[in-house]
């Protein structure tokens, strides 16, 4: 029951401070009033890329896993050779007929 009285005055505390917050937009001049917006849609855009980057964050590293290993399995398979530390597929050396 604490959990949710915590939660119902933080609640109304954010309310608060949001209506404190658009009162004195109201009354600070129109440059200031356009600054101030700028600022907030910057922070509001950096705390969204943010967010999306920490979510999307072990997806991308499990596709970059996944890629490094088809690309060790692919090196170690016998489609092709190495020659120094260059590799050449198989798939390399067919023959071409140009016209």
């Amino acid at each position: 029951m604490q959990t949710l009285d915590f939660f119902e005055k933080l609640l109304a505390g954010a309310i608060v401070f949001a209506c404190a917050a658009l009162l004195l937009r109201q009354f600070i001049g129109a440059p200031r009033r356009y600054r101030l917006d700028s600022a907030v849609r910057r922070l509001v855009r950096s705390v969204r890329a943010t967010a999306l980057h920490l979510y999307h964050w072990p997806s991308a590293r499990r596709a970059a896993r996944r890629e490094a290993e088809a690309a060790i399995r692919r090196a170690r398979g016998d489609a092709g050779s190495w020659e120094g530390n260059v590799y050449r597929p198989k798939s390399f050396r067919k023959s071409r007929k140009l016209h």
